[in-house]
């Protein structure tokens, strides 16, 4: 075969064995690199099958629509914490998602891209700083959970959530831990709420740029802790956190 019919034919996403047996033996670097490249791609093929084990498990009961939830800002100094649910298509393929904190930004963001164009459905809820400080961060993230899964439609008829129980919903849910790398439906969730809340903290840091929040998000970074320690802190600073509540009382 020349290499354009090898380019072509790796363009699929099953090959026979016999076809595989002869890639493997062929010799010229052109279809080594081709072939190497296919191989990755069916790993990675199967690497986000695998993540929606549990969403077809409730689909082979009859449930079409799973929600999957997540946060993102539970530990910063500064700014809300926001919460993602989504509902996907099952099997939906999404290249390269996973927990949000294991890949980059700018894989983040073509994935965040495609979940707009693809999901069923993408609710948010944002629960701002004096929120926080007000009922604490545990319970502003659960009251953010449950108004982001009471809002989206159609209405989940199973939820799925990163390691908090949800107690009071009505909705079954189960409850996973590290459920954003184990769970597509989760893991979209989470890349929802991380890249939404981003470009938050990017437009605070048009209005504070003193504090750096564009690249820190928030967090406390020594950075950060630097410029709360020189300019106190400003009005989405959470007062109930340290060292900003230490800050405050100064």
């Amino acid at each position: 075969m020349t290499i354009k019919e090898i380019e072509i034919l790796v363009k699929q996403k099953d090959l026979k064995a016999e076809t595989i047996t002869a890639l493997t033996n062929d010799t010229r670097s052109a279809v080594q690199r081709l072939f190497r490249k296919w191989e990755r791609e069916q790993n990675e093929i199967q690497r986000v099958d695998a993540l929606y084990k549990y969403e077809y498990q409730f689909q082979k009961q009859g449930i079409e629509y799973i929600a999957g939830v997540d946060e993102a800002g539970r530990g910063p100094l500064a700014g809300p914490v926001f919460v993602a649910s989504v509902i996907l298509p099952i099997g939906l393929y999404i290249p390269k998602i996973n927990d949000s904190k294991k890949i980059s930004a700018k894989v983040r963001e073509s994935i965040y891209e495609l979940l707009i164009k693809e999901a069923i459905a993408i609710e948010r809820s944002i629960v701002d700083e004096k929120t926080i400080d007000r009922i604490n961060i545990y319970q502003a993230t659960i009251n953010g959970m449950y108004n982001a899964i009471l809002s989206l439609k159609p209405k989940p008829q199973q939820v799925l959530i990163d390691a908090v129980p949800l107690e009071q919903l009505e909705i079954p849910s189960l409850s996973l831990i590290k459920g954003d790398a184990i769970s597509a439906s989760i893991a979209a969730a989470s890349i929802v709420a991380k890249v939404e809340r981003d470009h938050m903290m990017d437009e605070y840091d048009k209005m504070y740029p003193e504090y750096g929040f564009a690249q820190h998000k928030g967090y406390g970074t020594a950075q950060h802790v630097a410029a709360l320690k020189k300019y106190g802190p400003c009005p989405i600073h959470r007062r109930s956190f340290e060292p900003v509540k230490s800050l405050v009382k100064c």
